[in-house]
């Protein structure tokens, strides 16, 4: 079992940067990927990035360009820089991990551990 905790999470205002950190701990060698989803109340959860073992990244559609994901291996974390955040609900910010022994991008990513998630609120 891995276990995720999140942090960095808070009040931006608009336009401004934010770094979300994810610390794993437990089963790390079974971990070949981890990312960042999002949701909002009443809204689906959606991606916002994936990072794999070989350093390969994905983004969702709506922070491209703006998002960038890091990993440190010898620390067991991942990290997420947010810039040029736009106004939006708040949302919660959680970090899964797991992915296929030989995982790719962009193929499908199960993730198997999920994290409590950290709250961004970005305001006008």
């Amino acid at each position: 079992q891995v276990q995720l905790v999140e942090s960095g999470g808070g009040l931006v205002q608009a336009g401004g940067s934010l770094r979300l950190s994810c610390a794993a701990s437990g089963r790390i060698s079974s971990i070949n990927a981890m990312g960042w989803y999002r949701q909002a109340p009443g809204k689906q959860r959606e991606l916002v990035a994936i990072i794999i073992s070989s350093g390969s990244t994905n983004f969702g559609d709506s922070v491209k360009a703006r998002f960038t994901i890091s990993r440190d291996n010898a620390k067991n974390m991942v990290y997420l820089q947010m810039n040029s955040l736009e106004p939006e609900a708040p949302a919660v910010y959680s970090c899964p991990a797991g992915g296929l022994a030989r995982q790719t991008l962009p193929s499908p990513t199960p993730f198997t551990s999920w994290g409590q998630g950290t709250q961004v609120t970005v305001s006008s």
